[in-house]
C-alpha cells in the first residue's frame, strides 16, 4: 500500500459528505445565529437598510416577558398543542391498530391512501380546508343546511374566535395522522404474534392486550413520533397564516404567528426575533422535560 493511502481512505469519506454538511449548516446555523444576533439589537426598518444596528442587550426579552398579551399568546399555544397532539395520537393509534388487523387489499388501499394525504402540500391542503368551509360556498355548510340545521345556512366560520381555532386544529390533525399511523403500523408488525396469542389464551381482553403486550413493546416509537408531533405542533406556521393570519382577532394566533406579526406590524425585527428564541426556548424545554420524565419511567422499570 503507497504511503498515505491508508489516510486518504479515511479521510474520503468526509470528503464526500462535506458540501452537504456545509450547505446544511449554512442554511440552519446561520439563520438562527442571526436570529439570536437580531434579538439583542434595536434592528427595525432603518437598520435593516443601513446596517447600523445598536445591541440592547436583553431588552427586547424584558419588552415581551412584561406584555400581558405575549403570555396569552403562550397559553394559547400550549392549549393549541395540548388538543392537536392528543387528538393526532389517539387517531393514529387506532388507525395503524386497524391497519394491522385489515387483510391485504384493505390494508393496501388504507396505507395509499395515508400516503396521498400525507403528499398533499400543506398550502394545497390549507387552500382545501378554506373551500370546505366557505360561507356561501363551502360543502361544509351545505351539507348541514341539508341535515336541517338552518343555522349554519351562511355561517361564517372564520369569523369565529373558536370556530377558526377549531378548524386549524382540524387541519393540523388531518395532516399529522398519516405519519404518525404509518409509523405506528410499522411498529405493530413487528411485535411477535406469539405474545397476542398467549395474551388471549390468559383471557385478556383487546384493552388488556393492547396494555400489557402491544403498547410495552411499541412505546419507544410511540414517545419518538409523540415527540416529534409536539415539534410539529408547536412551530405550526403556515396552516395559521394562509387560512387565518392569527386572526380573527388575536384567536389562532399562536407563538410563531405572533413572532412574525411582530416583526411585519411595526418593522419590529428585534422583538420577532426575541419571540421567535423564545418560541424555540420554551418548545426545548418542553422535550426536555418530557424525555426526563421518560428516562425516569425507564429506569424505575424492572
Amino acid at each position: 500500500m503507497p504511503p498515505g493511502a491508508a489516510g486518504r481512505g479515511t479521510l474520503w469519506p468526509y470528503l464526500l459528505i462535506a458540501p452537504a454538511v456545509l450547505g446544511m449548516l449554512y442554511l440552519l446555523l446561520y439563520p438562527l445565529a442571526r436570529a439570536v444576533l437580531i434579538s439583542f439589537q434595536d434592528f427595525r426598518l432603518r437598520q435593516l437598510i443601513l446596517g447600523d444596528a445598536d445591541f440592547v442587550g436583553l431588552r427586547n426579552y424584558r419588552t415581551l416577558l412584561g406584555d400581558p398579551e405575549f403570555w396569552e399568546v403562550v397559553r394559547r399555544t400550549f392549549v393549541f398543542m395540548a388538543v392537536g397532539v392528543v387528538a393526532i395520537m389517539v387517531l393514529s393509534t387506532l388507525v395503524a391498530l386497524m391497519t394491522e388487523r385489515l387483510g391485504r387489499a384493505a390494508r393496501t388501499v388504507v396505507l395509499s391512501s395515508l400516503v396521498l394525504v400525507w403528499a398533499v402540500p400543506v398550502v394545497a391542503a390549507t387552500t382545501v380546508f378554506q373551500w370546505l368551509f366557505h360561507s356561501e360556498f363551502g360543502i361544509v355548510n351545505e351539507t348541514l343546511t341539508g341535515l336541517g340545521f338552518e343555522s349554519y345556512e351562511g355561517y361564517p366560520w372564520f369569523a369565529h374566535g373558536g370556530a377558526a381555532f377549531g378548524i386549524v386544529v382540524v387541519l393540523i390533525v388531518w395532516q399529522s395522522v398519516p405519519f404518525a399511523a404509518i409509523t405506528l403500523y410499522s411498529a405493530l408488525v413487528t411485535v411477535p404474534a406469539e405474545l397476542y396469542e398467549s395474551a388471549r389464551m390468559d383471557g385478556a381482553g383487546a384493552a388488556r392486550v393492547f396494555r400489557s403486550v402491544t403498547f410495552p413493546l411499541i412505546r419507544p416509537i410511540f414517545m419518538l413520533v409523540l415527540s416529534l408531533e409536539v415539534i410539529w405542533t408547536f412551530k405550526a406556521f403556515v396552516q395559521i397564516w394562509v387560512m387565518t393570519r392569527g386572526g380573527p382577532g388575536e384567536a389562532t394566533t399562536i407563538l410563531p404567528v405572533y413572532a412574525v406579526q411582530t416583526a411585519l406590524a411595526g418593522q419590529r425585527y428585534d422583538l420577532g426575533s426575541a419571540a421567535s428564541m423564545l418560541t424555540v426556548l420554551l418548545m426545548s424545554g418542553v422535550l426536555v422535560l418530557y424525555f426526563r420524565q421518560l428516562f425516569r419511567q425507564e429506569g424505575e422499570q424492572p
